[in-house]
C-alpha cells in the first residue's frame, strides 16, 4: 500500500519524505490556505521534492472552467494529478483530462454508486473520506471494503486512495481491505511507529545498557 501525505507543508513533506514513506502528496484549498502560500509555488516546489504523484485541486464548478483550471495545474510537473470533485461537472472534467493523458483524482467521495462512476470516468485515483463518514455515524470503512469489491467485480483500474484519515487504525484497516492508497496527516504516519512495549522495551534496554559502561562510538 501506498503513502501519500496530506499537506502543503514543505517542511513535513521533506521529514517523512528522507525515511523514504512518502509516495505521493495531497493537496486542497484548504491545506493551501493553511500553508500560506501561492497554489502554483508550493505545488511545483512539492512536485520537484517528490517522485510520486501530487494532488492538486480545482476550484471551478462548472465544467469548462474546472477543464482549463486542470490543464493550467497540469502544466506545473509530469506528477501532477489534477484533484477534481465528485460532481457530474468533475466527472465530465475527469474523463476530459484522463483523455488528454493526465492523471485524475475524484474527491469528496462518499458512496460506492459514486466511485463506480468515477472509474467508469477514467479516473487514476478515487477519494473515499473516511473520517467524514464517521463523523455521521457511518463506518467510513465499510464504504472502502464496498468499493473494493466492485472494483474488483469489474476489473477497474482506478486505485483507492483513502483519504481524511483520523487515525492510525484507518490505517490499518484499509490495508486490511486492500486498499491501493491511503493518504493522511504527517502527524498520524508519524504516529504509525508509537507502540507503548516498544517503548518500554527500548527504555529498559537503555537501562541495561548504562550499567555495563561500554560504549559503541
Amino acid at each position: 500500500m501506498k503513502f501519500f501525505v496530506d499537506t502543503a507543508d514543505i517542511d513535513a513533506i521533506a521529514e517523512l519524505n528522507e525515511t523514504g514513506m512518502v509516495d505521493g502528496v495531497t493537496t486542497n484549498p484548504s491545506l493551501i490556505l493553511k500553508s500560506g502560500r501561492d497554489i502554483l509555488e508550493v505545488t511545483r516546489e512539492i512536485c520537484a521534492m517528490v517522485d510520486g504523484p501530487v494532488s492538486a485541486e480545482v476550484v471551478a464548478t462548472e465544467a469548462d472552467a474546472m477543464i482549463s483550471e486542470g490543464r493550467k495545474l497540469a502544466e506545473i510537473a509530469e506528477n501532477i494529478a489534477v484533484k477534481v470533485p465528485l460532481t457530474w461537472a468533475g466527472l465530465k472534467t475527469c474523463k476530459t483530462l484522463t483523455s488528454e493523458g493526465k492523471m485524475v483524482n475524484v474527491t469528496l467521495c462518499f458512496s460506492a454508486n459514486q466511485a463506480l462512476l468515477a472509474a467508469k470516468a477514467g479516473a487514476t485515483f478515487i477519494s473515499p473520506f473516511v473520517g467524514r463518514l464517521d463523523d455521521v455515524n457511518i463506518d467510513g470503512m465499510d464504504l472502502i471494503g464496498e468499493i473494493r469489491t466492485i472494483y474488483d467485480n469489474f476489473n477497474f483500474q482506478t486505485e483507492i486512495l483513502v483519504a481524511s484519515i483520523r487515525t492510525v487504525n484507518h490505517v490499518t484497516q484499509s490495508a486490511l481491505i486492500g486498499a491501493d492508497v491511503i493518504t493522511a496527516p504527517p502527524n498520524v504516519l508519524k504516529k504509525l511507529a508509537d507502540h507503548p512495549l516498544t517503548e518500554n522495551g527500548l527504555a529498559a534496554f537503555m537501562a541495561d545498557w548504562a550499567k555495563t559502561g561500554q560504549k559503541i562510538l
